[in-house]
């Protein structure tokens, strides 16, 4: 059986994993460059149940939230993620939240990384635990990508500059 499931072939596993005392836990993102502070956050959320499942921005919904994104596609991004030994199950959600996927899965646990105060989770209010994990300062997808555009505009002249998150114009 593929990792990467529908929703509907999702809710399966979790009714049938729930029914014999499996703990599930539900994290969601964009996971665009696959970098460190993925795999360690990954890796601690896989510790707080049995089952890990990696709920996948599509790519329309990570071009609503984030300017300039994705990098890589939705299918290549859910093969990597599914990828990982700690990643038992992944799907693609197309709204901007995965509110009404949390509230059709019924996790028992909701992970996000530090940078989201508990509260703030979307979702919490629909599972028993809500976890944030910490957050590797200077690890991030933007950050790395940031770097890259820097350390590119530093080393080659600004032929055909790409503009910024912000629509600048790269220093």
């Amino acid at each position: 059986m593929s990792k990467i499931l529908e929703q509907s072939d999702l809710k399966e596993v979790v009714t049938q994993a729930k029914g014999i005392g499996k703990k599930v836990v539900f994290t969601n993102g964009c996971f665009d460059l696959i970098h460190i502070g993925h795999v360690r956050y990954l890796r601690e959320a896989k510790a707080l149940g049995d089952i890990l499942i990696v709920a996948l921005n599509a790519d329309d919904s990570v071009s609503r939230l984030k300017p300039w994104r994705p990098i890589i596609t939705e299918t290549q991004r859910a093969e990597v993620v599914a990828s990982l030994e700690m990643v038992d199950y992944v799907t693609i959600f197309q709204e901007d939240t995965p509110y009404d996927l949390i509230a059709f899965l019924r996790p028992d646990v909701l992970v996000k990384g530090g940078d989201w105060k508990p509260y703030e989770i979307v979702g919490s209010d629909l599972v028993p635990e809500t976890f944030s994990l910490p957050y590797i300062r200077g690890i991030s997808t933007t950050e790395i990508i940031e770097r890259i555009m820097q350390n590119f505009f530093q080393t080659h002249p600004p032929l055909n500059p790409l503009p910024s998150r912000e629509g600048n114009l790269p220093a």
